[in-house]
């Protein structure tokens, strides 16, 4: 039966699975997609090891992948982009107890995955948490608690939708923190708009986590600052262009909206509360504070 055969071929591959393949697997399920560069970052100590591994992963039908077309302004070869395979789809169901999902879907979500119009955006917000996690492993005082996507973020939190939401650890304390990631595509009102979610959010017994508006060019942030000066609001409000000479989100690269926008700081710097024991507040379980930590970020 087809069933019995999908099963068998799962149980198969269980052997073979490392720590290092759950985790990553358990990243692609939440963030849909990383490329090789970002795997490598997150993970391995080389790309040679990074693409061995997932080489074997691929021939195992755990992960599977796509190319995106070369183009001349990018030069040279696109890294692969990967994704659950059929496998990886049914490991998560094992694990929920779900029904495992056809070959053919499987196929079907990566091409769906491939020629979505938001790909840029879920490849920018992920390489904003691959870059905190990158920066945790060469810190050992600092670690990426929490990794939100938006679907998690927005499900967890009443009335906002941010890009993503994050636990960041420095020493002893710890932030959150929610992510806006602007491609420059909306308004300069439509953004501060944004702001009245969280701060209802924070009046009615969420936590008070700084907004972290990462932005595409210098002259955007100096635009948003000049929209957002004499703005009210509960939460902190920070903003930082991301460049290739960027010291990249742990960094001193955040400046703090009220404040000298020459005048930066680093990402665990800004002023973060986890807020109350309220049902509106996902930090906090049974009348204790819980921030969730993953096994290795």
């Amino acid at each position: 039966m087809p069933t019995a055969r999908r099963q068998s071929d799962l149980v198969d591959v269980l052997a073979h699975l490392q720590r290092r393949d759950r985790h990553l697997l358990q990243l692609l399920t939440e963030h849909q997609v990383l490329t090789t560069t970002q795997i490598t970052s997150v993970f391995f100590a080389s790309l040679r090891m990074c693409q061995h591994r997932l080489d074997r992963l691929h021939a195992l039908e755990l992960v599977d992948r796509f190319a995106r077309p070369r183009t001349r302004q990018d030069g040279g070869s696109q890294p692969a982009h990967w994704a659950l395979g059929r496998l990886g789809y049914d490991l998560h169901a094992a694990a929920h107890a779900k029904p495992f999902i056809s070959a053919r879907a499987a196929r079907q979500r990566l091409a769906q995955l491939a020629e979505s119009p938001t790909l840029d955006h879920l490849l920018g917000v992920n390489q904003f948490f691959v870059d905190l996690a990158a920066h945790a492993r060469h810190h050992p005082d600092m670690r990426l608690l929490r990794w939100w996507s938006e679907p998690e973020a927005t499900s967890r939190f009443s009335g906002i939708h941010p890009d993503g939401h994050g636990l960041w650890q420095a020493g002893t304390g710890t932030i959150g923190f929610f992510l806006e990631y602007d491609t420059g595509t909306e308004d300069l009102p439509r953004l501060v708009e944004k702001l009245g979610g969280y701060e209802r959010l924070a009046r009615s017994g969420g936590p008070t986590y700084p907004v972290l508006f990462w932005l595409h060019s210098p002259d955007r942030e100096s635009h948003l600052h000049q929209r957002l000066a004499g703005v009210a609001s509960r939460c902190p409000i920070a903003t930082a262009t991301r460049h290739p000479t960027s010291p990249g989100p742990a960094g001193p690269t955040w400046a703090v909206v009220g404040h000298d926008v020459d005048s930066r700081i680093h990402l665990h710097q800004l002023d973060s509360h986890h807020g109350p024991d309220s049902a509106r507040n996902p930090n906090w379980r049974g009348g204790r504070l819980t921030l969730d930590q993953p096994d290795r970020l």
